[in-house]
């Protein structure tokens, strides 16, 4: 059955194991972690929907029970759950084409705390696959939103705008360097090309390059909000930006429903979920605090 009409399919990838953020995450998935008044998974689909109609999915595999009680509670179209094994990047991606969605799908992650213009991002994704029609070289049919993160810069982009290489996996080490951001748009004609068993999405862009159809990749938003949240200074980064977003003062606290703080305890800077412990007269400042662990956070994160 295909699914086509004017939606645009928005992909939300929620499946990874939040490694990093445990034990927080031993009992809740990361797409699912709080982030000051929500979590991610619900700040991405606010995001997404900025766009209009849309059809909302996510995949999910650790924990995804939660992942998919979640989407139901939202209003996704539908919670993919990858078992036994999590499917990559590319295998989502496949599975939503074989399933008759069409329209062009925008891939979001769900580890990710950012402020992007979604909307500027796919009519430039649109227009570039559209120029690439006109032309008749079919390139740009996926396009990838850059940010400028020296950490990691591993992208390569050629004059013509286009990816040219991955710094340490293939194509031209020169170029313009930057970072991806996580933030994708495929046409229907690319989603085509994914191959049952593909998974490592970097390796079908290779196959993109090869064949003469890079990827565009959009440079118009270098320098906006985006934080990788997988990591307790990742994550109080967020908390911050969600505040600052809000126009709540940065040294507010945080604290989850269920958790107790004496009257006499003073909480400057720090995020409480379920499970802290806070003592009489104590003072918890750039701390993150949960179920047996405790994460001082430099105030300079």
């Amino acid at each position: 059955m295909t699914r086509a009409d004017d939606k645009l399919n928005v992909l939300i990838l929620a499946a990874g194991l939040g490694t990093r953020l445990r034990p927080l995450t031993s009992e809740i998935p990361k797409p699912l972690v709080r982030v000051y008044d929500k979590s991610i998974l619900e700040i991405q689909m606010e995001r997404a929907k900025s766009l209009g109609d849309v059809r909302l999915h996510a995949n999910a595999h650790y924990l995804a029970d939660q992942i998919v009680s979640e989407g139901e509670r939202l209003g996704f179209e539908k919670v993919w759950v990858e078992t036994p094994e999590i499917l990559g990047t590319a295998g989502p991606l496949r599975r939503i084409y074989a399933a008759g969605y069409r329209g062009g799908l925008l891939i979001m992650n769900g580890d990710a705390y950012c402020n992007f213009d979604l909307g500027a991002f796919v009519r430039n994704a649109q227009a570039a696959y559209e120029a690439g029609k006109a032309d008749g070289s079919n390139r740009c049919e996926v396009a990838l939103l850059a940010v400028d993160f020296p950490k990691v810069n591993t992208f390569r982009v050629g004059a013509d705008g286009c990816l040219a290489g991955v710094a340490g996996r293939f194509g031209a080490d020169t170029g313009t360097v930057a970072t991806f951001s996580g933030i994708s748009w495929y046409s229907d004609d690319a989603l085509a090309r994914i191959r049952d068993g593909e998974f490592d999405i970097r390796e079908f862009w290779k196959q993109e390059i090869a064949a003469g159809r890079a990827p565009f990749v959009d440079m118009s938003q270098l320098h906006a909000t985006w934080i990788d949240m997988g990591s307790p200074e990742g994550l109080m980064a967020a908390v911050d930006a969600r505040k600052h977003e809000l126009g709540h003062d940065k040294n507010e606290a945080v604290v989850e429903p269920g958790v107790n703080v004496p009257a006499s305890a003073r909480i400057v800077h720090s995020v409480l979920y379920k499970g802290a412990v806070i003592s009489e007269n104590e003072v918890v400042q750039n701390e993150i605090r949960g179920k047996d662990f405790s994460w001082q956070i430099s105030p300079n994160h």
